[in-house]
């Protein structure tokens, strides 16, 4: 089939499917962020200690990392309308059971640990669809945008939870949320494109090569070999990994457990907590579309070299945070603005942008889902060790971890200083 004025058509399409994807990504967190602010609630309501609170939260974020490994490859082999859409309504009808728990530990710990799975469907094949869609060139402007998907995602489902858990009560915060997914789940099984194959239009690394510019080929799956050889062969994608282990460490450390945090040092309602959480990711978007476009102002094929920057800040930031919140609460509010900022900024890069082109888009999706996997099991690892330190030895120690976990961040990304980026092959 020959295409002589595809452009317009193009142009369409790829602005189309990037919005799609980053508001199905986004509402993702609708219904996983819902329990970290419910958090308080629970433990309140059922009398369960951070600890046995903290093992449900452990279960989701090692099956969520497991499901990262596995769908990061299913991902590659059957695109992200199929998986999306099953893993969103999936999350969405757990969450709507899980808000008729009764207290039964074990119930609940399946049930989340299940929603883990299903929630890790929707972020490599997200980062899969974006690399179909856009050149090497132009995913660097993308990457800022898809990245604040899951901070604004952040943002909503903490305001949403916030504002459903103080008038109607924590169980509404899993219902509503789970009826939103259903429909959007839905929705974009009808209306999302994996690639611009689907739509008649070349693949881009046929426009970025100049190879049969114009003729429309099928975009095959190269294989599970493949896909695996190009992720485990290669260095930069394990220290990514590696890194993005520590980097979730404090993320998901911070997320989870600051509500909780302020709710019992503080002595402020678990809604104004939620709204002072707000400010971690809400300054996080504006730190994923700096970091984007100074890459692409900047740094080309070398981004990776403002990660370390950010990182580095990130763990100053940190460490003054630990020292104000208790003293100077104006100054912790702008610590926590900042640690926000920078821990996005870095974030985005290594879970979007580095992924995507240190194994082409033939392979995003494995190599999204090796990093978000390694990512997750430092989640898992975090929220865990948060409720049992801050129980045994109190919150300071918790914060001691973070910025630990930052330093070894940061090293590791400063080996990756000179890595460029691989451009997409006509395979």
């Amino acid at each position: 089939m020959i295409i002589k004025n595809n452009k317009r058509k193009y142009q369409y399409w790829s602005n189309r499917i990037f919005w799609l994807v980053w508001i199905n990504y986004s509402a993702f967190y609708l219904v996983r962020d819902n329990l970290s602010i419910a958090l308080p609630k629970i433990m309140q309501e059922f009398n369960i200690s951070k600890p046995i609170m903290g093992s449900i939260l452990t279960i989701f974020f090692i099956t969520y990392a497991f499901g990262h490994f596995i769908n990061g490859q299913l991902g590659d082999r059957y695109g992200g309308r199929k998986l999306i859409s099953i893993g969103m309504a999936t999350s969405a009808i757990i969450s709507i059971i899980f808000g008729f728990s009764t207290g039964n530990i074990f119930i609940m710990i399946l049930l989340w640990g299940l929603n883990g799975y299903f929630q890790s469907m929707g972020w490599s094949v997200s980062v899969k669809t974006i690399a179909n869609w856009f050149t090497l060139k132009t995913r660097t402007r993308k990457v800022g945008l898809l990245g604040t998907s899951y901070q604004i995602g952040d943002v909503v489902s903490l305001a949403l939870a916030g504002i459903v858990i103080s008038k109607l009560g924590w169980r509404w915060a899993f219902w509503i949320p789970g009826i939103i997914c259903i429909f959007l789940a839905f929705s974009y099984f009808v209306t999302g494109r994996d690639s611009p194959e689907e739509v008649g239009l070349p693949g881009i690394e046929e426009d970025y090569n100049n190879i049969n510019k114009y003729i429309v080929n099928e975009d095959h799956y190269l294989g599970f070999k493949f896909t695996l050889k190009k992720v485990l062969t290669n260095k930069s994608i394990w220290i990514v990994s590696i890194s993005m282990f520590f980097l979730n460490y404090i993320r998901i450390g911070f997320m989870l457990w600051a509500p909780t945090y302020l709710f019992e040092t503080q002595g402020i309602t678990v809604s104004q907590a939620a709204f002072k959480l707000m400010l971690i990711p809400a300054a996080g978007s504006l730190g994923a579309l700096f970091s984007s476009w100074f890459v692409y102002k900047y740094l080309k094929e070398r981004g990776v070299r403002i990660i370390p920057i950010m990182l580095f800040l990130l763990v100053l930031f940190c460490y003054l945070f630990t020292n104000t919140i208790k003293s100077n609460w104006i100054l912790s509010i702008i610590f926590l603005i900042l640690i926000g900022f920078f821990l996005y900024g870095a974030h985005v890069l290594m879970s979007v942008l580095l992924p995507m082109n240190y194994a082409t888009r033939k392979a995003a999706a494995s190599a999204s889902g090796f990093v978000a996997g390694w990512g997750y099991t430092g989640a898992a690892l975090s929220s865990f060790l948060g409720g049992l330190i801050s129980e045994r030895f109190g919150w300071n120690y918790v914060f001691y971890l973070y910025i630990f976990s930052g330093i070894i961040a940061t090293i590791l990304m400063v080996i990756l200083w000179n890595y460029k980026s691989v451009k997409d092959k006509y395979y």
